[in-house]
Order: C-alpha cells, then sequence, then structure tokens
C-alpha cells in the first residue's frame, strides 16, 4: 500500500474519531480506511489505535506516530508546491473561515480582487459566527475578532474591528439627534443577538478618558446584520452596527452616524494559520493579499 495514503487514512482516522467518518471525508469506504490504519501497525509491528465496539483511543506510540505523520504530509503537500513557487504562480483549492459580518462585508471583496489576480486558484470561504477549529476542520486560514486565546497559531493583526452608532435622516427628524450616550436609553435602538443567542444591549462610548455605558431598549431584534442595516435604513431605530458594513450609506447621507464625538469600542481582528502549515504560493499571496488591504 502506498504509505502516504495510509498516513493520511489514519491521520484523518484521528481526528474524525472513527474509520466511519474518515472515510467519508477521504472518499473511501470504512474498510479501506481500516486496511490503511492495519497496513501501518503490522509495518510497525505495534498498535497506533486501541479499537473497541464504542469507542476508539491512541496508544502512547499511536499519540507520537500521529504527530510524526502529521509533519510528514504537512512536509510532502510542500514539496508538491516547489513547482508552482518556482514558477510563482498560486493554484489550487483551500478552505478559509471568517465571521459573518466580516467575511461578507470586508473580506468578500479583497477575495474577489485576489481571484482576478490569481485565476488558477480557488477558495471555498466559510462564513461562520462559531469558533472553529482550524486543524480538524481543515482550514488553511481563519479571521478571528476580539482576543485570541490560543498562541499555537501565527496570527497576522489587521485593522480592529469598529462599530458605529447610526440612524436614518427620517428617524432622527422624527426623535430627535442624541447628545449624549446615555440619551440613546430614550430611543429605540436596534438589537443585534448573536448566533449564540446573546444580546447586545449596553453600548459602550469613550470620549478622552471617560467611558459611558448606555443601557438600551429595544423592540426589534435580529440575527443578521444586513437585517439589521435595511431595518436601520427604514427608520425603525438606531444602529449600532459595524462600520465597514455602514460605510457606504454613511457616505450616501442612507445613514447619520451619531454622537461623532465620542468613540466606540474597537476589537482586534487576526488572520491566523497553524505554523505547521507551509506557505504555499497560494497562502503566501493570500496572507500578503489580505495584510495589504486589510492591515493596520
Amino acid at each position: 500500500m502506498d504509505r502516504l495514503a495510509s498516513m493520511a487514512a489514519f491521520v484523518k482516522t484521528v481526528e474524525v474519531g472513527s474509520f466511519a467518518a474518515a472515510a467519508s471525508a477521504l472518499n473511501m469506504s470504512p474498510q479501506m480506511i481500516a486496511k490503511h490504519v492495519s497496513w501501518l501497525e503490522r509495518r510497525l509491528g505495534t498498535r497506533l489505535i486501541n479499537r473497541t465496539t464504542r469507542r476508539q483511543s491512541l496508544t502512547d506510540i499511536g499519540k507520537a506516530y500521529y504527530d510524526r505523520c502529521k509533519m510528514v504530509l504537512a512536509d510532502a503537500d510542500w514539496a508538491d508546491s516547489l513547482a508552482d513557487e518556482v514558477k510563482g504562480a498560486p493554484k489550487g483549492r483551500f478552505r478559509i473561515n471568517a465571521p459573518v459580518s466580516f467575511g461578507t462585508y470586508a473580506l468578500t471583496p479583497v477575495i474577489a480582487r485576489y481571484l482576478r489576480q490569481y485565476p488558477q486558484v480557488e477558495i471555498d470561504l466559510v462564513l461562520s459566527d462559531r469558533y472553529v477549529d482550524l486543524v480538524e476542520e481543515e482550514f488553511e486560514a481563519v479571521f478571528r475578532i476580539g482576543r485570541l486565546s490560543d498562541s499555537s497559531f501565527i496570527a497576522r493583526e489587521l485593522a480592529p474591528f469598529r462599530l458605529v452608532a447610526c440612524a436614518s435622516p427620517d428617524y432622527l427628524k422624527e426623535r430627535g439627534v442624541p447628545a449624549t450616550p446615555l440619551d440613546l436609553e430614550k430611543h429605540e435602538c436596534l438589537a443585534y443577538a448573536s448566533s449564540t443567542g446573546s444580546t447586545a444591549s449596553e453600548w459602550r462610548f469613550m470620549r478622552g478618558a471617560e467611558k459611558f455605558h448606555a443601557q438600551v431598549r429595544h423592540r426589534l431584534q435580529l440575527n443578521d446584520a444586513k437585517a439589521l442595516l435595511v431595518a436601520a435604513l427604514n427608520g425603525i431605530g438606531v444602529a449600532y452596527i459595524a462600520e465597514d458594513l455602514a460605510r457606504e450609506d454613511l457616505r450616501t447621507g442612507r445613514l447619520v452616524k451619531i454622537l461623532p464625538d465620542y468613540e466606540t469600542p474597537s476589537r482586534p481582528v487576526h488572520l491566523i494559520y497553524h505554523p505547521d502549515r507551509r506557505q504555499t504560493p497560494k497562502l503566501k499571496s493570500f496572507i500578503d493579499t489580505v495584510v495589504s488591504e486589510l492591515g493596520m
């Protein structure tokens, strides 16, 4: 049997937890996955995976072998890309994950320009507000908003994510323009509910060293940023929304920024990738493009 193929089957089995799941991911039969793993065990003369009817677990040697197999497979992928690197022609498919709003309004235009520049590259962009596992879900690059808790990845800092409070001219004409953050407590405010179910009812502002926390009320709660923007454009209330999303409507006057003398908190944005992942031409060119267009 092909040793690299057997290693790939073994690694995928460890990552997804069963022969059946590995078979689905690799488009093989569970029996073939089992044959690959058994062949490795016979070749090494030791068991790599303890199997029972209910669960599988790595042996001590299996754990060490798994780590080494990942390195070997990464090196093989990198070796395959050497010809492309010499030619300087990024190509191939890779998976990227980003939060929904950021991915839609900030990242997608960058990707569109990148794909026009590199016609042999294919990108699978997965937008989700949940915390994805970069390794297990086979993402080559992931965008994260907020403070990073895992230092095992390489992170490239981008321009921070910032919110803006805004409303339509018609709403402000009818209800008046808030002069301070605390005035928002008397206004109709549009609430964004995250995928986790939490709703931001406290809007934060700063002016110099002073911090302000407005406890806003809302009659309309939405779990989609685009819907939040449409609601604000239709004069339903004040939105506390991503600046990237509202920028064009603020420029044209369809929305008006309120409390311009106050700042809103910013959140760090990072592009992260695994340190074991060799910078193939497609990944390197993508990182360079993103840092150039969305960097500090």
